[in-house]
C-alpha cells in the first residue's frame, strides 16, 4: 500500500509537470487533473487561454465523452461538460485545443485506509493558525515574486514565517495532548499585498500558499497526521475570494463576483436569511454584500461558480484524503447552492464531516442552517454540526459571573445555570453532539483572558468542554494559557513559543515553561486524554440535572462506564450526595477524581471546592 502511494504521488508530480510544458494557447485548466472511478462521474473544465473560445476545442480519449463546450462573456474561458465512464482507464488525457494539446492527467480515485474518514464526537480538535504556530521552514519566508515580501515577527498584521512542515515538526506535542484532529485556517495561496497571513483570501483555490509549503507538503502534512492517529480539517471559503485572485484579474463573466454597487457592503446580518417577514433587499444585502473590499464577492447563484467551487472541495478532498471541513462565512452564501454542495460532497464521501461557522445569536437561529430541517425550514442543509458560539456565551457567563447575574435569554426572569439552560434547548438539533463545541478561536478574545486569567475559571472552563456532549475545539496555546483580547483579532493571533529557531523560550517542552503554564498544559493533557480513552465522553448518552444551590450536575454514560461532573459556583466547599442522583448513581460504590486520582468511598459527602468543576469515575 506505501509503494502504491509513493508511485501515485511521482505520476502526479511527472504528469503535471508534462501538462505544465503545453500551456499554449492553454495557461491553465481548473481543476488541474482528476480521478476515474469517482461516484459522480461528471467533470467541468474550466480552460483558460488567450482567446481560448476561437478555437476548436476536442477531446478523443477511451471511455470520455465531450458534452458540451459554453462560451461565455470572456473569450479567454471556456467551460467543458465531459463524462468519464466507468471503464474509464487511468492516464493522460489530450485536450486538443486548434494546433495544439494540453495533456490532463487522469489518475484512479485513491482508496488508502485512514482517508476521509469523518470527524465525530470522540475527537478533540485542535485549531492552528499556521503562520502563527512554528516555522519549519525559514527559507520559504519570503517569496519574492508574491505581492507580501515582508516577514515582520513584531507586528500582528504581517506574515511571520509558520508553516506546515511547523506543525509537522510538532505532531507529537499535539498527539501528547490528547488531540486526536487538526483545523488550520486556510492553507490556500493568499497572494494579497497586505495582512495575508490568515487564509480566508484566497487567490489560488488549487495551491498551497508557497510560504506555508507546496500541494505535495499538504499531501505529506495530512498522511503524516493520519499514521500518528489524528485526523485532518480543511477551512473552506466559498463566500468570498481575494481581490489579486487570479481571475479577479480577468473574469470569466460579468456576474462571477456579486455587483458591490447593486448590493451595498454586508450587514453581516443573519435574519434576513430566516425572517419570515423579511424584505428580499435585506436578504439579498446578507447574501450579495461584500464583507470586505478586499474579499471580493462570488455569485454563488451563477451555475458555474457552483460548480467550481463545488469540484475544488472534492478535489481537496481526494488529493489529500482529508476527514473534515469547516465552512467559513456559511450563512452569507446562497441556501439552495449550499445544500447542493453538501449534497455532492456526500455523495462522493459520505463519511466526511461538515461543520458550518454559524457566528449568530440565539440557539434557534443557529439550528436554522444545521441539517435535518428541524426548525420547519422545508430546507435540509446536510451539515452535520454548527460552530456552538451560543454554548461558548453559556460557559463564558457561568464561569465569569455570579449566580445573581446569570440572566439567560430563555429564563430573563431566573438566575438560571446558562450552561443547563443551553443544553437543555438540544432538541432543536439532529444531532447535538456534532455540534462544535469551544472557548476561543482566531476571531476571539483568548480565554484565559476572558476569565481574568483565573487559573480555577480556566480549568472549569476546560473541564464543560471535554466533558459535555459536544465535539471539542481547542485554540493552539491555550494548552499553556497564552492570553490576548480581539480588538484588533491580531492579538489573538500570537506567535506561539518556541515554534521559531531563535525564539528565548521553547513553550512546547516542560522545561520551557512556566510553573503555571505546566499546570494549565498538565491539566489539559490529563483530562483530554481520559476523554480519549473513555467511551462514556466519546459516545455515552448524557443526563443533566437541574441545578440546585449553585450547583450543577451532568453524567455522560454507557453501559459500562459512568462520568459524572460536578460544577460548584458557590465561593465556598460543597460535599454533594451521590443518593440525589440515583438514576445514575444506584449502583455506584466509589468515585474516582479523574484529574488526582483520589479514590472517595462516601459517596455522601463527595467534595467539590469552591469556582470549580471536578471529573469523577464512578465504580
Amino acid at each position: 500500500m506505501k509503494s502504491k502511494s509513493l508511485t501515485f504521488l511521482l505520476l502526479i508530480f511527472l504528469t503535471c509537470s508534462c501538462a505544465l510544458s503545453a500551456i499554449d494557447p492553454i495557461e491553465r485548466i481548473d481543476p488541474p487533473f482528476w480521478w476515474t472511478g469517482m461516484k459522480n462521474n461528471k467533470l467541468q473544465l474550466m480552460i483558460y487561454g488567450q482567446d481560448i473560445s476561437h478555437r476548436s476545442v476536442t477531446i478523443h480519449y477511451p471511455g470520455v465523452r465531450l458534452d458540451s463546450i459554453h462560451q461565455v462573456d470572456n473569450a479567454n474561458y471556456l467551460f467543458l461538460d465531459i463524462t468519464i465512464g466507468a471503464e474509464t482507464p487511468a492516464g493522460t488525457m489530450p485536450i486538443k485545443a486548434g494546433n495544439n494539446i494540453f495533456n490532463y492527467p487522469l489518475y484512479p480515485k485513491p482508496n488508502e485506509e485512514r482517508r476521509n474518514q469523518g470527524i465525530g464526537p470522540e475527537d478533540l480538535i485542535y485549531l492552528i493558525m499556521p503562520d502563527r504556530f512554528a516555522n519549519g521552514n525559514p527559507q520559504n519566508d519570503i517569496i519574492s515574486s508574491m505581492e507580501e515580501t515582508s516577514i515582520c515577527r513584531d507586528s500582528m498584521y504581517y506574515r511571520h514565517g509558520g508553516d506546515l512542515q511547523g506543525i509537522i515538526n510538532h505532531l507529537d506535542y499535539i498527539s501528547e495532548l490528547g488531540v486526536t484532529a487538526i483545523w488550520c485556517t486556510p492553507e490556500v495561496e493568499n497572494n494579497q499585498p497586505v495582512t495575508s497571513y490568515h487564509g480566508y483570501s484566497v487567490t489560488d483555490h488549487y495551491k498551497i500558499d508557497p510560504r506555508l509549503g507546496t500541494n505535495q507538503l499538504y499531501q505529506k502534512y495530512v498522511n503524516l497526521c493520519h499514521q500518528k492517529g489524528l485526523k485532518v480539517i480543511k477551512d473552506v471559503v466559498l463566500n468570498h475570494i481575494g481581490s489579486k485572485h487570479w481571475m479577479v484579474k480577468d473574469l470569466p463573466m460579468s456576474d462571477w463576483l456579486n455587483d458591490p454597487e447593486q448590493h451595498p457592503q454586508s450587514t453581516y446580518n443573519c435574519d434576513p436569511i430566516m425572517d419570515p417577514y423579511g424584505s428580499e433587499k435585506d436578504r439579498l444585502i446578507t447574501l450579495k454584500g461584500w464583507i470586505h473590499h478586499s474579499m471580493p464577492d462570488l455569485n454563488t447563484q451563477n451555475k458555474y461558480v457552483q460548480k467550481y467551487l463545488t469540484q475544488n472541495t472534492i478535489w481537496w478532498l481526494t488529493y489529500a484524503g482529508i476527514d473534515g471541513i469547516r465552512f467559513d462565512t456559511y450563512f452569507y452564501n446562497d441556501p439552495e447552492f449550499l445544500t447542493q454542495w453538501a449534497s455532492q460532497v456526500k455523495e462522493e464521501f459520505p463519511s466526511v464531516t461538515i461543520f458550518a461557522e454559524t457566528w449568530v445569536n440565539g440557539i434557534v437561529k443557529q439550528a436554522f442552517f444545521n441539517g435535518g430541517n428541524t426548525v420547519n425550514r422545508d430546507l435540509d442543509t446536510q451539515i452535520d454540526g454548527i460552530t456552538d458560539f451560543q454554548l461558548r456565551e453559556a460557559i463564558l457567563t457561568m464561569v465569569n459571573k455570579i449566580p445573581q447575574e446569570w440572566k439567560n435569554i430563555l429564563t430573563p426572569n431566573i438566575f438560571m445555570n446558562p450552561v443547563y439552560a443551553t443544553l437543555a434547548a438540544d432538541f432543536v438539533y439532529k444531532s447535538p453532539s456534532y455540534n462544535l463545541a469551544f472557548l476561543d478561536n482566531h476571531d476571539l478574545s483568548r480565554i484565559f483572558s476572558v476569565v481574568g486569567e483565573d487559573v480555577r475559571k480556566l480549568k472549569t472552563a476546560l473541564t464543560i468542554l471535554l466533558t459535555t456532549n459536544r465535539i471539542p475545539q481547542i485554540y493552539y496555546g491555550t494548552e499553556i494559557g497564552m492570553t490576548g483580547f480581539c480588538n484588533p483579532d491580531g492579538l489573538v493571533r500570537s506567535d506561539f513559543p518556541g515554534g521559531w529557531p531563535n525564539d528565548m523560550e521553547n513553550k512546547f517542552t516542560k522545561e520551557g515553561r512556566t510553573t503555571l503554564e505546566n499546570e494549565i498544559f498538565h491539566f489539559t493533557k490529563k483530562l483530554a486524554n481520559y476523554r480519549k480513552n473513555s467511551d462514556a465522553l466519546k459516545s455515552g448518552k448524557m443526563m443533566q440535572f437541574f441545578p440546585m444551590n449553585n450547583i450543577y450536575v451532568y453524567f455522560r454514560y454507557t453501559n459500562n462506564q459512568i462520568v459524572m461532573v460536578v460544577v460548584n459556583s458557590n465561593d465556598h466547599d460543597v460535599y454533594i450526595n451521590a443518593n440525589d442522583y440515583t438514576e445514575r448513581t444506584n449502583a455506584v460504590s466509589v468515585a474516582q477524581n479523574v484529574i488526582t486520582g483520589e479514590k472517595i468511598n462516601n459517596l455522601k459527602r463527595i467534595p467539590v471546592p469552591a469556582y470549580e468543576a471536578v471529573v469523577f469515575q464512578l465504580e
